[in-house]
């Protein structure tokens, strides 16, 4: 037979040309590479001259004005989940709105506040103001002993500098703004270094569980205000429960004109949303409930003076206008440095899979970078105007796309409308009672907490991906959100271990009248070859499964070698012993046919095409399967390697000099040969 012989192309060894290349293609600057530079910055330069009037601007007018007529109560009631006041909602809806239709390249998304995001916020602003002394009133009245009463004499001393200057709610926004800029800042750094790749650990299964785990941590926490109860907030491992503990505890001071108000919200916008959802494609626009909710519940507590006669918790004075930029805290940043990560992390990649799913949808492309640089600067610019993290959101760029949003003009719409808001209405809302924002904000987790049904579904389709759900949802809503999403990464890593340390590993049979060999447990009327067995491996040969590469050769082929070995020793022994006795011959012929009886194979050929690399560990193994083989006869051929497998071989001296045409380019060659 004629083997076949390929020659392998010269390595490019060098390195110092081509890192000199890179060097000039960079650092050269002509016109139109500036020109370039500026517009893939500033997406809007390119699509906003090609604007077309007579298209798109119906559809992004009126999707616009809907996004933006949900966002008002979605912004007010998000603040609470933060630890903000209200006016800072509208704030930071307002600006992500517009900074992201600059530096945006998708068209569709709604950029702005985000449940998990403003949990994760809201944990933080917690646990700095009460560091800072603040928030000790309201632990005095809950629990009456000596030492939190002392405690508050000494606590505020050192801090009445700040006490005097900013109060309780002034000091949450610089904990909130200052947290925001650094997130910014890690999200543009990301950008600009080019580790998009970090999202690529969030695999869409790992994303889903995280917000719905996150869901039932805003879901305890806004349980407090559908009650009516005044208990402090619990940070840290295991907070849903505790939580839940407290709730329980109180739960006879429950104020009953908030049970009753919250109880006849929920009546309202449960069955609308679902009308709105069941009939999307006959509604040119879904029905915008919680407004009127939000109006119709200011007015009722308004007229009724529920405040003054029930001691509702009402959102308060709400100020117009703008307050003037201020630079974050910067002496709080080693505090909130580390909270940011998750933050920054979790913000751009909901982003990018967002925008990369409606790009896909729509037929046009999003550049990941430009959408962390986008994100980025969606939270540093706001930080110095006092707004907390955004992202993109999935419910309201649903809701943006099924009414007809073509461009980023819509995004710019919405921030007009809560602007007027800002301006003009905000004061109105004085009234409005705090259960009325904490059912808006429940009911809006209808979406992440429907994932349930979808378990069934998933499990038939990746048991794998279904249980990463699970685990990723359970630990971030029992543990906490940030430690959830660790666990998550880790235990997605670990799966893919896992399935590299077990893997297929068939014995491999002939299709008759052709070349191919296929796996004998998967296929009918597959032939084999007399003498020869095919093995093929399916995984990276490494040093996690190394030992299961060799017990499962040894199994499949039915011929473990060192007992090959230690039982031809024992018959020889015998042998010997039987000749010193000087007994029969018989006995002799008997152990001498145990000894040389026929293995029923003289060759084994590995296929290593899914074999993807190997390590030191991975080539001693294959030495001693080799070694181990040749001592009873049977050689071992390889067949089928890629490029980096066969130059690890011939690195780690696999062969002797000018063997290595036993590396063979397809199994149908090696079992010729064999």
């Amino acid at each position: 037979h004629h083997r076949m012989f390929l020659e392998p192309q010269e390595e490019k060894r060098d390195l110092k040309a081509l890192m000199v290349k890179r060097a000039k293609e960079i650092c050269s600057c002509t016109p139109a590479k500036v020109k370039d530079c500026v517009f893939s910055l500033f997406p809007i330069l390119q699509w906003l001259p090609k604007y077309k009037l007579k298209e798109c601007l119906l559809g992004d007018l009126m999707s616009g004005v809907i996004v933006g007529v949900l966002l008002v109560p979605q912004s007010i009631a998000y603040s609470l989940l933060a630890g903000q006041e209200p006016i800072y909602g509208l704030y930071t809806s307002f600006f992500a709105g517009i900074i992201y239709s600059i530096f945006g390249t998708s068209h569709h998304i709604s950029v702005g506040i985000f449940g998990a995001l403003c949990l994760m916020v809201g944990q933080v602003v917690d646990r700095e103001v009460q560091r800072a002394g603040y928030d000790l009133e309201a632990t005095v009245s809950a629990h009456t002993d000596t030492v939190t009463q002392v405690n508050t004499t000494i606590v505020p001393l050192n801090q009445t500098s700040q006490i005097l200057l900013c109060d309780k709610t002034c000091y949450a926004i610089k904990v909130g703004a200052t947290m925001t800029f650094i997130a910014g800042v890690y999200q543009v750094a990301m950008g600009f270094f080019q580790v998009g790749f970090v999202s690529v650990y969030l695999s869409d299964s790992l994303l889903s569980g995280f917000v719905t785990g996150a869901s039932f941590t805003i879901l305890t926490s806004q349980a407090k205000y559908l009650l009516g109860l005044d208990i402090p907030r619990s940070s840290g491992v295991g907070s849903v429960i505790t939580t839940w503990i407290n709730i329980f505890r109180n739960i006879h001071k429950t104020n009953i004109c908030d049970l009753i108000t919250s109880f006849l919200c929920f009546l309202v916008l449960i069955p609308t949303k679902e009308l709105n959802e069941r009939f999307k494609s006959r509604l040119k626009a879904p029905i915008p409930i919680e407004l009127a909710v939000v109006v119709a519940a200011t007015l009722a507590s308004h007229l009724g003076k529920l405040r003054e006669t029930y001691g509702s918790s009402i959102a308060g004075e709400i100020p117009t206008g703008f307050l003037p930029p201020r630079p974050p805290e910067w002496n709080l940043i080693p505090n909130v440095a580390l909270d940011a990560i998750p933050i920054a992390i979790i913000g751009f990649a909901i982003t990018v899979s967002l925008s990369e799913m409606f790009a896909k949808k729509h037929g046009y492309t999003v550049r990941a970078n430009q959408e962390m640089y986008a994100i980025g600067f969606c939270n540093i610019i706001p930080s110095f105007f006092h707004c907390f993290t955004t992202s993109a959101a999935l419910a309201k760029t649903l809701v943006k796309e099924s009414t007809g949003c073509r461009t980023q003009i819509s995004g710019i719409v919405t921030s007009l409308l809560i602007l007027i808001v800002l301006l003009v209405i905000a004061p109105l809302f004085y009234s409005l009672q705090k259960c009325v924002l904490a059912v808006i904000t429940i009911v809006n987790l209808r979406g992440a907490l429907r994932k349930f049904k979808d378990l069934p579904k998933m499990w038939h389709l990746s048991r794998v991906d279904t249980i990463i759900w699970i685990v990723t949802m359970a630990s971030s809503a029992l543990i906490s959100t940030e430690i959830g999403l660790l666990v998550g990464v880790c235990f997605s890593m670990l799966c893919v271990i896992f399935r590299t340390q077990k893997p297929e590993a068939p014995l491999l049979g002939w299709v008759a009248e052709s070349e191919t060999y296929e796996s004998l447990s998967a296929y009918k009327n597959l032939q084999t070859k007399p003498g020869v067995m095919v093995f093929r491996f399916e995984a990276p040969l490494y040093y996690i499964n190394k030992e299961c590469f060799k017990s499962t050769l040894y199994k499949q082929t039915g011929v473990n070698p060192a007992q090959v070995k230690a039982a031809k020793k024992k018959a020889a022994k015998r042998m010997l012993r039987h000749k010193e006795m000087g007994s029969g011959g018989n006995q002799t012929g008997i152990s001498l046919e145990l000894v040389s009886e026929p293995l029923g194979f003289h060759t084994i050929v590995i296929d290593c095409c899914a074999v993807q690399f190997l390590d030191t560990a991975g080539i001693r193994t294959l030495k001693e399967v080799c070694k181990d083989y040749k001592e009873i006869d049977v050689q071992v051929l390889l067949a089928q390697c890629n490029p980096s497998v066969r130059s690890s071989l011939i690195r780690g001296e696999f062969f002797k000099e000018g063997e290595d045409h036993l590396l063979f380019h397809s199994v149908h060659q090696a079992v010729d040969f064999a």
